[in-house]
């Protein structure tokens, strides 16, 4: 994995556990995202993706 590829996973990890975080999900997600965190379109869609996992595993583990 480059530098790049390490920074750009960091940057989605990091809004996905924002948006994982939030009690209601904003509205425009995508745009939030990428206002936010400096995310392009797809990254903020992995990003929405991976929170709503980080969702399902919180509810299954506790």
């Amino acid at each position: 994995m480059t530098g790049a590829d390490h920074e750009h996973n960091e940057s989605v990890t990091l809004a996905a556990q924002w948006l994982a975080d939030q009690r209601e999900a904003p509205a425009r997600a995508v745009p939030e995202l990428r206002q936010r965190f400096g995310l392009s379109a797809v990254e903020a869609c992995e990003a929405i993706a991976t929170a709503n996992r980080f969702r399902i595993y919180r509810r299954a583990h506790g």
